[in-house]
């Protein structure tokens, strides 16, 4: 059984890296091969397509198009960068602070399609007169040809009067313009890289960004179904204690990536704070000022609508993180235990949404029948809902949780479990950054949500195996995963960000190395500190080992059954 179950998770798995179905069909093949195969009856299977945490997911998706709906995610990207200021390197900091937390609560790919459109525009108020400089720099390479070709002409026929005055004469002419010209190629090249710094700072925000709560992205809440299916006793993952873990991690390692860009791209130096500026910079920064400002403007005053949005919105996060933060009791200790989790908590935020108001409503008509009550829009209507919420990752979500049951009943993790026997001897820490380097690598080239889905059965026996929490190993895979930097096809954002065509592939391998280099050093840092109080990482918990003696029990019959039937 383990055998075919073993024979369904590569074939997905090939499926997934190469893309030969859509992924949200590939996720639906456990639907058809499991009960075919004598995996999993198909009772068991189709359940797992709606666990409550595809619930808290499809909730914070709807969140997002309801703030998508009335604009709400483009004034807060303008007040934001008219707060940091326009020189180059605070722009790209106001853009990446903006789309990672865009992307805490939206989709990644969502908040890069987003900002990308409000980089070009400053990037052309910064650059417009970058085809004029080109023009000026074709320019005084002429002049300079024309003086050589003159200074060739005039020399013989007066060298006997004026040759050491004409000689010096034309050496100043020449050497100011081949000043003048070295300082165009300058400006063209600092504009250049101040605009692939724009770009690809916010590809790598949204990843980072997404990292932060557990709606940010996909793996995240397959990390939190996987650790229901292989630890039902397991409660300490939750909204409010991953956001503990994971949003001072988040934002340590966006300010080392905003340096770290702007280091390469923009205008920050190791010699000083910044490079100096010319007129030309001036004068592009005073534009980008203004468009910044008349964008904002053309918003208009903020809408009751918007108010309304915002005002959920909050109450949406605060609601996620006060329910249980396991430091206090959360407002969920006053119902029964169990009955409350965080799916309840989304889904009640969005049910409002449709049929909140989406104007200002008026109350006359309570005190006079005769009172006209005319109707109003919902602050989101189920069609704006179907359009653009994507329900494919609901389908990819349940069939990594599907692929996860299916392991663990067939005994096929417990199998995997057993091969590792020469992992035993690497010490927790080591064991960290290995595994985020090579789920990092792995993601280069294929999905996050597939490799995730992959791993984390392995990471869990490694954990049982190595007696260390679990949550120690599958925690950095989860994360580690989001990490993809170095390549236009490691991520959707990347490759929204490639498409542009002001990057090349060498441009985000170089800047993406080091980036990654930084993640798995940070990750590594933050689950050997403040992680383990958090997590209570420190000892083997009481509910893994409830599942390793399952698994020893589990595998004891596998191996009878084998030897029987030889």
């Amino acid at each position: 059984q383990e055998g075919r179950c073993l024979y369904v998770i590569l074939l997905m798995a090939l499926y997934w890296c190469t893309e030969a179905l859509p992924l949200a069909v590939t996720a639906l093949l456990p639907i058809v091969l499991f009960p075919f195969l004598g995996i999993l009856p198909s009772n068991k299977v189709c359940p797992q397509y709606f666990l409550d945490t595809n619930f808290l997911f499809l909730s914070g998706l709807i969140m997002a198009s309801a703030i998508e709906e009335w604009n709400l995610h483009r004034r807060i990207a303008l007040r934001v960068l008219m707060l940091v200021g326009v020189q180059p390197a605070r722009l790209i900091l106001g853009m990446m602070l903006t789309t990672s937390f865009l992307s805490m609560w939206l989709s990644n790919t969502a908040s890069t399609a987003m900002m990308l459109p409000i980089a070009n525009a400053i990037l052309k108020s910064l650059f417009g007169e970058k085809d004029t400089s080109k023009d000026m720099n074709r320019e005084n390479e002429e002049n300079q040809a024309s003086l050589q070709q003159n200074k060739l002409y005039t020399v013989p026929t007066e060298m006997q009067f004026l040759a050491s005055t004409e000689d010096k004469d034309l050496t100043e002419e020449k050497e100011v313009a081949s000043d003048a010209l070295s300082d165009l190629k300058k400006e063209e090249e600092y504009k250049t890289n101040i605009w692939k710094g724009f770009l690809i700072s916010i590809p790598y925000a949204a990843s980072i960004g997404g990292t932060a709560t557990l709606t940010g992205t996909a793996p995240n809440l397959i990390l939190l179904g996987q650790l229901k299916s292989y630890f039902p006793e397991c409660d300490v993952v939750n909204f409010g204690s991953w956001f503990m873990f994971a949003f001072p991690l988040m934002l340590i390692f966006l300010l080392l990536g905003w340096l770290w860009i702007s280091i390469l791209y923009g205008g920050i130096n190791l010699r000083g704070w910044r490079t100096k500026k010319s007129n030309i910079r001036v004068d592009a920064e005073a534009r980008a000022r203004e468009v910044i400002k008349e964008d904002y403007q053309k918003l208009g005053p903020t809408k009751f609508a918007e108010q309304a949005i915002f005002f959920f919105f909050c109450m949406f996060a605060i609601m996620l993180f006060s329910r249980d933060p396991k430091f206090i009791p959360g407002w969920a200790s006053l119902f029964a235990p169990g009955f409350i989790s965080d799916a309840v908590t989304g889904i009640t935020i969005v049910i409002i949404l449709f049929f909140f108001p989406s104007q200002k409503p008026s109350f006359r008509w309570w005190f006079d029948l005769k009172a006209p009550n005319t109707e109003t829009q919902p602050l989101l209507t189920w069609r704006k809902a179907q359009e653009t919420v994507p329900w494919n990752i609901i389908l990819l979500l349940g069939g990594g949780f599907a692929m996860a049951k299916g392991c663990e009943e067939s005994g096929l993790s417990v199998w995997i479990g057993g091969r590792l026997h020469p992992l035993e001897g690497v010490p927790p820490p080591v064991a960290v950054i290995l595994i985020t380097i090579v789920i990092a690598l792995f993601t280069e080239f294929a999905s996050n949500t597939a490799t995730i889905i992959i791993f984390l059965p392995v990471l869990a026996e490694l954990a049982i195996r190595l007696k260390v929490n679990p949550l120690y190993l599958m925690i950095p895979g989860t994360i580690g995963c989001s990490y993809a930097f170095m390549l236009p096809v490691s991520t959707p954002p990347n490759s929204i960000a490639f498409s542009s065509g002001h990057l090349m592939v060498k441009d985000m391998a170089r800047t993406g190395l080091l980036m990654n280099l930084m993640g798995v050093l940070l990750l590594s840092l933050a689950m050997n500190t403040w992680a383990k109080s958090i997590f209570q990482l420190g000892t083997f918990p009481a509910w893994a080992n409830i599942h390793a003696e399952n698994a020893t029990s589990l595998l004891t019959a596998v191996e009878n059954v084998t030897l029987s039937a030889l």
